[in-house]
């Protein structure tokens, strides 16, 4: 029993440490996901339809912002470097290839979405249901998708702000914009969703506009706090004065950036997939859908903040060749993110009776998005250790592998059956969305595999460091 506890479980000081990590992330992750989540509960008190036409744009958005912080992320390897030898013009290029990059992705959205905006929100409306209803959604959507698009350009631009600052170890102002956004869209959907205090009444117009508004807001908190603290982020500074890039490092750039951009993108695109297949079985599990997926993501943050935690400690003590002590703590951390995913699983049962409520929507889509967050904290636990399996592999630093068990498991496991099901068969969405999430499991005994094989205990650092 003794060998058993000292296996897969910690001492105090060694769940002290993860805590002491994890809270941080977990802290900010919740409040974005808070505010988003009283943002879906606004919009859900307008109706079914309204709330289907936003959910639909949400969805298909996320790809793109995905796109955005995969290809700044990318970059952002660079300005790591050049910030730790304090190479100032370094940093300034990378910079400079963010903005650059990330407004061409913008200009590419766009397009996208203007030329065949309709024909994607017609994807996920064609599940049984009123003909009728299915129109209103689709205007609904291309009213909310109009005046979103003009978002993304501030939003493009607050990205290459907020990772170079962070990559630069300036992490209050990123932070600091973002709850500043946050806050402005939350009064501003109170006032303009419902016409509250005088205001008109724009229902889901008035959401798009708080988006609007608010990244426009998150754009300017960063702007002007670099161009206020210019002597803090030199490198920063005189960005525009030319935008020319060396060609071999832009060559560089390109090549290291793509790769994580893809996956992200490919990743966020699967999970975009996922839900139109299950809106093929009827036109209420687009609502459903998006409230389970809402009250999901606010309570994962506590196993993502976990397996966030579990990727930095096990990557420093790769560092500092740990080895053994590596392995050993991973198996531990993983038990602990388990523990963590049954209890969450816990509360979230509770959950799923209380949040169909919240929302101006029919019986039939409370039934629907109440049994979806019943399967949804069935698999909590199992979520919660492939997440940190995950993040163990990943800190061996095999972006192949990583992107394999990332995007490659996920259209393996869960698309592709998700997919057949959806199109050759007539099961109905609760069966549906539980057959696709075993495929969880079958991901995480891949994960496991990789885990125990210990391919990833290795350091990509060349100094000696001794266990």
């Amino acid at each position: 029993m003794e060998r058993f506890r000292d296996k897969y479980f910690g001492n105090k000081a060694f769940y002290r440490r993860i805590v002491l990590m994890m809270l941080p992330i977990m802290i900010q992750n919740a409040i974005t996901n808070f505010v988003g989540m009283l943002d879906n509960i606004m919009v859900g008190r307008l109706g079914t339809l309204e709330m289907s036409g936003v959910s639909i744009i949400n969805t298909l958005v996320s790809v793109y912002n995905s796109c955005i912080f995969g290809a700044v992320s990318g970059v952002g390897i660079f300005t790591v470097e050049y910030y730790g030898e304090g190479n100032e013009e370094g940093v300034r290029n990378s910079f400079r290839f963010k903005l650059l990059f990330a407004l061409t992705l913008v200009v590419l959205a766009i397009i996208v979405f203007l030329t065949a905006g309709d024909s994607l929100i017609v994807l996920y409306l064609e599940g049984k249901g009123n003909p009728a209803d299915a129109a209103q959604i689709l205007q609904f959507g291309k009213q909310y998708l109009n005046i979103s698009l003009i978002g993304l350009v501030p939003h493009a631009l607050t990205q290459a702000y907020s990772s170079t600052l962070r990559e630069c170890n300036k992490v209050m102002p990123p932070m600091a914009a973002g709850l500043t956004a946050m806050a402005v869209k939350l009064v501003l959907n109170y006032l303009l969703i419902f016409g509250s205090l005088g205001m008109p009444r724009l229902g889901v117009a008035g959401a798009a506009v708080s988006v609007v508004i608010s990244r426009f807001v998150e754009l300017a908190v960063v702007a002007v706090w670099v161009r206020r603290n210019s002597n803090e982020v030199r490198s920063m500074t005189a960005v525009f004065r030319s935008l020319r890039i060396p060609r071999t490092l832009r060559a560089d750039m390109i090549r290291k950036s793509i790769p994580l951009m893809l996956n992200e993108t490919l990743f966020a695109g699967g999970l975009a997939f996922l839900v139109q297949c299950y809106t093929t079985r009827d036109l209420n599990v687009v609502a459903a859908i998006s409230i389970s997926n809402t009250f999901y993501n606010l309570l994962s943050v506590t196993f993502r903040a976990t397996g966030t935690a579990i990727g930095i400690m096990i990557g420093q003590l790769l560092g500092i060749r740990a080895f053994e002590r590596a392995k050993k703590e991973a198996l531990k951390m993983i038990v602990f993110a388990v523990m963590i995913g049954a209890a969450v699983g816990l509360v979230y049962i509770g959950i799923a009776f209380a949040a169909p409520k919240l929302y101006n929507i029919t019986a039939e889509v409370q039934y629907i998005a109440r049994n979806l967050l019943l399967v949804q904290a069935l698999f909590m636990p199992v979520n919660a250790a492939l997440n940190s399996a995950y993040y163990v592999v990943r800190a061996g630093g095999d972006t192949l592998l990583t992107m394999f068990l990332d995007c490659g498991l996920l259209f393996l496991f869960q698309a592709v059956p998700d997919f057949l099901l959806s199109r050759f068969t007539g099961i109905r969405i609760i069966p549906l969305y539980f057959c696709v999430q075993c495929g969880l499991i079958l991901k995480l005994a891949v994960n496991l595999y990789f885990v125990r094989k210990n391919g990833w205990v290795h350091t990509l650092v060349t100094e000696n460091s001794e266990d």
